[in-house]
């Protein structure tokens, strides 16, 4: 498969919706980036996602409550996730670079690869939106079928019925397979992987190092106890894959 090529059109469909979605920022006289709105919003997901974190792990609730509390940690990763870090990467979540790079940098913390990120979704998820081969977003092969290019097998005809299964591992497998196989791969889909600038190489390790001693490490170092806080991690997880596909 070879990628497709779009005709420039001077005056398509595309040019014409910017120019009108353009107009109407004029009008009414709004800023295409985030206002205050937008940044209480991510203050009081980040400040809560924190305050949860620090009560799951240092103050030892009860079970039920730790159960409460992990169901709500995962919600609040795939918000952050979507508010916070998905209008940074884009560049709108404020009109200075700085505060979007850090807003989009949030997604380091939580255990992905802001990088890679912007590879996959701003430049090969926008230019061939849902193109078999090239936009792997809808790449869930044999599992699931996303698209009517892809093979069908009998077993998608129960899809709807199973998918949420293979969602709710989604982000844990984002943390520890799915960025890596994306970074050293030379190509995404038929899209070329170019060389990453070195610095990037210290980010992707250095942020998973970062996660997993916070997420994996700390927590077991003051629990005292593996097998409850992997259980607690688990939940997360799945929580924040199903949230993030169910959003998406």
């Amino acid at each position: 498969m070879t990628i497709p090529k779009f005709s420039n059109v001077p005056h398509s469909f595309h040019t014409e919706l910017k120019q009108r979605i353009s107009n109407y920022f004029k009008e009414v006289g709004k800023s295409t980036t985030g206002n205050y709105s937008l940044f209480i919003k991510a203050i009081l997901l980040v400040v809560s996602f924190l305050f949860v974190y620090i009560h799951l792990i240092f103050f030892t609730p009860a079970p039920l409550w730790a159960i409460l509390e992990c169901i709500v940690l995962g919600g609040l990763t795939a918000s952050i996730g979507f508010n916070v870090m998905h209008d940074g990467a884009h560049g709108s979540f404020s009109k200075y670079k700085w505060v979007n790079n850090l807003a989009a940098l949030s997604l380091n913390f939580l255990g992905a690869n802001n990088f890679m990120w912007k590879t996959k979704h701003n430049v090969i998820h926008h230019s061939y939106t849902n193109i078999d081969g090239i936009d792997d977003d809808i790449d869930a092969k044999p599992f699931l079928r996303l698209c009517e290019s892809q093979k069908r097998y009998k077993m998608h005809r129960y899809q709807h019925w199973y998918a949420i299964f293979f969602y709710s591992f989604a982000s844990l497998s984002w943390v520890l397979k799915k960025d890596f196989d994306t970074f050293f791969r030379k190509k995404i889909g038929n899209f070329e992987n170019k060389k990453h600038p070195i610095h990037e190489y210290f980010v992707l390790f250095g942020s998973k190092l970062a996660y997993f001693f916070v997420f994996l490490v700390l927590p077991i170092m003051v629990l005292m106890n593996m097998k409850v806080h992997l259980i607690t991690l688990v939940i997360i997880t799945i929580i924040a894959g199903v949230k993030q596909h169910r959003s998406a």
